[in-house]
């Protein structure tokens, strides 16, 4: 989420409007408050078994500030097709493998149990399908003798931090073209 505010200056015409989380102690709000960036939260646990009153407050909180464009970082609730298709098209989320690959949970540790030589991040269009929508970016880093899940994550989280900026940007001036880093 830093990644994605800090890079929201000078000529990039997206704007951070809200940053929401699901969790009210998120460490991420603090980090937004301090910028100067409205922020909120929806607790998902009094919503237990009414998902749809959860995604219906979310998507009101949502609303009030009328986005442009949803950015999910690290929200690790499935979202259900009403909720995703109230934002069809303008909703993206960063994943930790290069997609198709390895969709869900877990994916370091899965691309190191397959013998993978490399993995990576992808930003894709979020659509009903988990982890399935139209890629806009991926980004790989070599699988490492010696790798663990942790050493693994760490080195694709530096590159979440370039892709997911540099694909946010290209949508917000409504190109779709996929960012490749190396």
């Amino acid at each position: 989420m830093v990644s994605l505010v800090d890079s929201m200056t000078g000529d990039n015409p997206a704007r951070p409007c809200l940053v929401l989380s699901n969790v009210p102690t998120a460490g991420g709000l603090e980090k937004a408050a301090a910028r100067g960036i409205a922020t909120g939260y929806v607790d998902h646990r009094p919503f237990k078994g009414d998902r749809p009153a959860f995604e219906a407050e979310l998507a009101r909180v949502i609303d009030a500030e009328e986005p442009d464009i949803i950015c999910l970082a690290g929200f690790m609730r499935v979202l259900t097709e009403g909720f995703v298709s109230r934002y069809s098209g303008r909703m993206l989320n960063i994943h930790p493998s290069l997609l198709p690959k390895y969709k869900g949970l877990n994916t370091h540790a899965r691309a190191l149990e397959a013998g993978d030589q490399e993995h990576g991040c992808s930003v894709h269009e979020v659509t009903p399908l988990l982890d399935d929508g139209p890629l806009l970016g991926q980004a790989r880093v070599p699988v490492l003798t010696g790798d663990t899940p942790e050493t693994l994550a760490a080195r694709v989280l530096v590159e979440e931090h370039k892709l997911y900026p540099a694909v946010l940007r290209r949508f917000a001036m409504g190109d779709k073209t996929p960012v490749f880093l190396p």
